[in-house]
C-alpha cells in the first residue's frame, strides 16, 4: 500500500464513517467525503481489498458529495486510506470495547456565532479520550444540528415564521425558497463536519445517527395541523430530510443502506448487528403527528429489528426522547386549562409520556420487556433531548431492570438549575405505565440530584462480557461506572 497520495487531495470535508454492522470476520461501513464541484473522486483504499470507487451522490452549491460502502477485515492494525491519508479503525467488536453516545450538538439561536473554543469543549474531550482508549462506535441520539434559524435564509420563510398559525397555510413554497433553505442546511452540515474534533472522530469511529426535531425545526411533528401541514413547513422538512440522508445516514436518498428496513424512506428507523449486541434507532420524527410518534412503517421496522437480534444479545435502543421519565402529562393537563397553544406545549407533546402517546408508549415498553424477559436479551435505552444528564430504571416482571441512560447535550448550554430541580420533584411521583412495573428516575453515580445540569457525553463499555456506563460531565468530570 502506497503511503503517498496518487493525486493531490481535493477534500473539503470528511471522511465520515457510518456503521453498517459487524461480525467476527469483518466490519461493514459506509463513508462520505465532500470536494469542490468538478474535482475527481477521492481515492479510497481499504485494508484487505482493492481500491473502492466512490460514487457521486450529489452536486450541491459548488460542492460534490461522494460516498461508498466497503468492508474492513477484523484485525489489530486495520484501517483505510483516503487520498493517501491513513485512518485506523477498531474492527474487533467481539471482545472488550467502548461505545460513545452524544446528543444535542448546538443551540436554538446563535449557534453559528458561538466561539468554538467554548462550544466544542466536550467534543475535544471525547476526541482526546478516543486517542487513549479508542471507541468502536459513536451513537448520535438526535439534534445533530440545530436548524431553527433556517427560516432566516429567505424573507418569505421568515415572514411565515412570524405569522400566527392560522396565517401560515397561505404562504406558498417557491423554488427560490427551496434553494435558500437547502443551501442553509448544506452549509450548516458542512460547517459541523469540518469542526476539528468531530472531523477527527468522524473519520475513525463509525457512527449511527437518528434525527430529532431540531434537525428539522423545533417541535417538528408536534405542532397543530395549520403549521405542520403548511407548504413552508413541508418544504423545510423535505430539505432537512435530503441533507439528513446524505450526512447522517451517509447514503444516496435513492439507495438507502440495509440498516434502514423501510426501503421507501417513509421511516428512517435503523438497526445493526454486532458481535453480542445490536443497536436500534427508531425514527421518532419522520411520521410524527400530535397524536402519533411512529406510523406503520416505523413500528414495523423497529419491531423487525428487535426480532432480528439474536436471543441473549444485548439491545441498545437509541430513543431520541427519553423512554422513561417523570409524569409530564400532569404539566400537559395544566397547560390545557389555558386557551391556545402554550410556549412549551409542543415540547411536552414531543415526549413518550404525553397523554396523546400513551398507547404507543405502552407498546414500546412492552416490546422492550418482551426482549429482555422472553428472549433473554438485556435492554439498555440511551436518550438525549432534555439538555440534562440522568438515568432511570423500570422493574420488569421477572425482577430484572430496564436501564435508561440520558446524556444531553454535548454542546447545548446547560439549562437553568431550576429545570432540573422541577423535573426532579416530578420524578418523585413515580409512574407505572405497565401495571406493576414502576419507573424510577435516579441520580448519576456521585451526583446529589436526579438531574445533572452540565454538558456531557456517555460511554458504554463491555469488559469480559459485562457492560457498564459512565458519564463525562463538563464540570464534575467522569462519574463512577454503573453496572448494567
Amino acid at each position: 500500500m502506497s503511503t503517498t497520495p496518487l493525486h493531490a487531495s481535493a477534500l473539503v470535508a470528511g471522511p465520515i464513517l457510518y456503521a453498517r454492522g459487524a461480525d467476527a470476520a469483518a466490519v461493514r461501513l459506509g463513508v462520505v467525503a465532500v470536494t469542490r464541484q468538478g474535482a475527481e473522486a477521492p481515492r479510497l483504499e481499504a485494508d484487505g481489498a482493492d481500491a473502492v470507487p466512490l460514487a457521486l451522490r450529489a452536486e450541491l452549491f459548488g460542492h460534490a458529495v461522494w460516498g461508498a460502502e466497503f468492508v474492513l477485515p477484523v484485525g489489530p492494525e486495520t484501517g483505510y486510506w483516503l487520498d493517501g491519508r491513513r485512518f485506523p479503525v477498531v474492527t474487533d467488536l467481539s471482545g472488550d470495547l467502548a461505545v460513545g453516545f452524544v446528543s444535542c450538538n448546538g443551540q436554538e439561536n446563535g449557534d453559528e456565532a458561538r466561539s468554538h473554543e467554548d462550544r466544542d469543549v466536550m467534543w475535544r474531550r471525547l476526541a482526546a479520550e478516543h486517542r487513549t482508549r479508542p471507541f468502536a462506535l459513536l451513537l448520535h441520539g438526535g439534534d445533530q444540528l440545530y436548524a431553527d434559524e433556517a427560516v432566516d435564509a429567505h424573507a418569505e420563510t421568515r415572514r411565515w415564521a412570524d405569522l400566527p398559525i392560522d396565517g401560515k397555510p397561505a404562504v406558498a413554497w417557491t423554488t427560490d425558497m427551496e434553494e435558500a433553505i437547502r443551501g442553509y442546511f448544506f452549509r450548516r452540515y458542512l460547517a459541523l463536519i469540518r469542526q476539528p474534533a468531530f472531523a477527527e472522530l468522524g473519520a475513525r469511529v463509525p457512527s449511527l445517527m437518528i434525527w430529532d426535531d431540531h434537525d428539522i425545526f423545533d417541535g417538528w411533528g408536534s405542532h397543530p395541523v395549520g403549521l405542520q401541514e403548511s407548504p413552508v413547513a413541508l418544504g423545510l422538512f423535505r430539505a432537512a430530510r435530503e441533507m439528513f440522508v446524505l450526512f447522517q445516514i451517509g447514503a444516496d436518498p435513492a439507495a438507502l443502506p440495509a440498516t434502514c428496513r423501510d426501503r421507501t424512506g417513509t421511516s428512517f428507523s435503523q438497526d445493526a448487528l454486532f458481535p453480542g449486541f445490536s443497536v436500534l434507532l427508531p425514527d421518532l420524527r419522520s411520521e410524527r403527528t400530535p397524536g402519533r410518534v411512529m406510523g406503520d412503517e416505523g413500528w414495523t421496522a423497529f419491531e423487525a429489528g428487535l426480532a432480528a437480534a439474536p436471543g441473549g444479545d444485548r439491545r441498545i435502543v437509541v430513543s431520541s426522547v427519553p423512554a422513561l421519565g417523570p409524569r409530564l402529562s400532569l404539566v400537559e393537563a395544566l397547560l390545557d386549562l389555558y386557551p391556545g397553544q402554550q410556549q412549551y406545549e409542543d415540547d411536552l407533546r414531543d415526549q413518550w409520556q404525553s397523554r396523546g402517546h400513551r398507547a404507543e408508549w405502552v407498546r414500546l415498553l412492552s416490546s422492550l420487556e418482551r426482549e429482555a424477559v422472553e428472549r433473554g436479551g438485556p435492554v439498555t435505552v440511551v436518550s438525549g433531548e432534555i439538555h440534562l444528564a440522568t438515568r432511570g430504571e423500570m422493574r420488569l416482571r421477572d425482577g430484572s431492570s430496564l436501564h435508561q441512560l440520558v446524556a444531553s447535550g454535548i454542546t447545548h448550554p446547560k439549562p437553568p438549575a431550576a429545570l432540573g430541580l422541577g423535573l426532579g420533584l416530578l420524578s418523585r411521583l413515580g409512574h407505572s405505565p405497565l401495571p406493576g412495573r414502576p419507573i424510577r428516575l435516579k441520580r448519576l453515580p456521585g451526583q446529589r440530584t436526579v438531574y445533572t445540569a452540565e454538558r456531557n457525553y456517555l460511554v458504554l463499555r463491555r469488559r469480559a462480557g459485562h457492560w457498564t456506563a459512565s458519564w463525562e460531565l463538563e464540570d464534575s468530570g467522569r462519574t463512577a461506572e454503573l453496572g448494567l
